[in-house]
């Protein structure tokens, strides 16, 4: 990732909610957290021995074998953790880079994917899909480069994301049913390739496996004439996440309602003390207030390639400033923050629950009263 410059784009605000969008109780909330507060799954996110993390924390240069090693473990971790509803597809391309002269290298984004039950193939139209996002490449050069931030933690945070919403979401779908007024919700997690630059940033040497399938999607046509693209709800993008203290902005004010949303997730997080970290501003969303509704700017990334085809509903979540070990041999294991990077995870798996309508799905957890405004008040676990 190399673009300190920020691109310029202005896109009006709309105030708004998702369909259906309902908060969770703190009795839910502390479900989602408490799984990661216990020997054996706490060690999934530790950087040196957790059996998510750790596996990613290695040279993963597109056509090589720690790249190949990584795509083995993903793989692995899904049909080990998901229920068999979840549908894998790679998407396949290449291209040469300044680096590699005539070569062809490989590029190969990894898309998991669950619809509501019934969705044929005729239908997939009809899902409105909430995209997770984050790149799983590492850097061509310095040789031996890590990318612990950049971006193997996102990635570890959003396959645990789907452990610990999936049986949450197999229950709500189970009582699912199609009254043809309203588009299903799917989710759909997308490990981007090839983000990194190989030689210097630029249009044609960045973004390879997102540039790729936004166009792909584009032309994924549906029987009612709607694309792949026109399935994304919220394009949520991860990047940059695991270093302490991150300060993270609203980037577009479409969207600043979802960012305020997930925002919203945190603080009853921090209040409710099922967060590790303490960051010197007290909260890693702290945008959320904010009264200057000029959104002027983003900072280019793999949604870059969607935003231009159409897709403005984006929440890009990444730290600016830049963490300091961006780019350098620093950015490894010994680096990270192992509170910050737990209460990515718990933030982001309550922010999708919330999404997804989860509440009152979650086994051992009764659901509370809803209010007039949609949210929940607590109810003790069972």
């Amino acid at each position: 990732m190399t673009r300190l410059t920020l691109s310029h784009l202005l896109l009006p605000f709309l105030a708004g909610t998702a369909t259906g969008y309902t908060t969770l109780s703190d009795a839910t909330l502390r479900h989602l957290s408490s799984p990661l507060s216990t020997s054996s799954s706490s060690t999934e996110f530790d950087p040196f021995t957790g059996s998510l993390l750790s596996p990613i924390l290695i040279p993963r240069v597109p056509g090589t074998p720690g790249h190949k090693a990584v795509q083995d473990h993903f793989i692995k971790y899904i049909k080990t953790n998901l229920s068999p509803e979840w549908v894998i597809e790679w998407h396949n391309s290449t291209s040469t880079t300044p680096a590699t002269g005539d070569r062809l290298v490989p590029f190969q984004n990894l898309i998991i994917k669950r619809d509501p039950p019934g969705v044929t193939k005729e239908r997939e139209g009809e899902v409105e899909r909430l995209t997770l996002a984050a790149h799983y490449d590492s850097l061509y050069r310095p040789e031996g480069f890590i990318g612990a931030v950049d971006s193997a933690v996102p990635c570890a945070v959003l396959l645990w994301v789907l452990k610990e919403l999936d049986g949450a979401m197999g229950r709500m779908w189970g009582n699912w049913e199609d009254d043809g007024l309203e588009k299903g919700k799917g989710l759909q997690v997308v490990l981007f390739d090839g983000e990194e630059a190989w030689v210097q940033w630029g249009e044609g040497d960045s973004l390879y496996g997102s540039r790729a399938l936004a166009e792909d999607w584009q032309n994924t046509k549906y029987e009612d004439g709607s694309s792949r693209l026109d399935t994304i709800s919220l394009f949520v993008l991860l990047d940059l996440l695991g270093a302490a203290d991150p300060t993270v902005p609203s980037f577009f004010g479409k969207t600043h309602w979802a960012y305020q949303n997930m925002a919203k997730v945190e603080q009853r997080l921090r209040d409710l003390g099922l967060l590790e970290s303490t960051p010197k501003a007290g909260k890693f969303l702290y945008d959320s207030d904010r009264s200057n509704w000029n959104f002027g700017g983003y900072v280019e990334d793999d949604h870059v390639p969607f935003l231009r085809k159409g897709v403005d509903d984006i929440l890009h979540i990444i730290p600016t400033p830049f963490p300091k070990v961006w780019h350098t041999m620093d950015d490894d294991a010994k680096n990270l923050d192992v509170g910050t990077v737990k209460d990515w995870a718990k933030i982001v798996a309550g922010f999708v629950g919330e999404w997804m309508d989860l509440e009152g799905h979650f086994e051992g957890v009764e659901a509370g009263t809803k209010d007039e405004k949609g949210g929940y008040s607590e109810k003790d676990e069972l």
